[in-house]
């Protein structure tokens, strides 16, 4: 995870809403997975998750720039981890793109 108030504006965040299939099925693994890989990219800034027990999860995954997320995108062990999930770990899902231009937030723990 990130901590996304360190990211100063501009910046992308890929936004992937999901509804996921029970079970596991390789699905913990694979996300591991490519969140190392992601790391492991030009312009990725990092990573948010979260995911309630009816098995719907919102990550949002955030990037320098819109060349940066369509590398991710062109990914071959991406592209084979996306194809795995329209076929066996989401029943739904939505994807959205969007850059960030003002960010601010709290946090009384500081």
């Amino acid at each position: 995870m990130t901590n996304s108030r360190a990211l100063t504006p501009p910046y992308y965040a890929v936004i992937f809403s999901n509804q996921r299939t029970p079970g596991d099925n390789g699905y913990a693994e694979t996300a591991e997975r490519m969140e190392t890989l992601a790391k492991s990219m030009p312009g990725y800034l990092g990573i948010e998750s979260v995911r309630g027990e009816d098995g719907f999860g919102i990550t949002i995954s955030y990037w320098q720039s819109e060349e940066a997320i369509a590398n991710w995108k062109k990914n071959a062990e991406h592209e084979a981890a996306r194809s795995r999930g329209r076929a066996e770990w989401y029943e739904s899902f939505e994807l959205r793109v969007a850059r960030v231009e003002r960010a601010y937030g709290m946090d009384k723990a500081r």
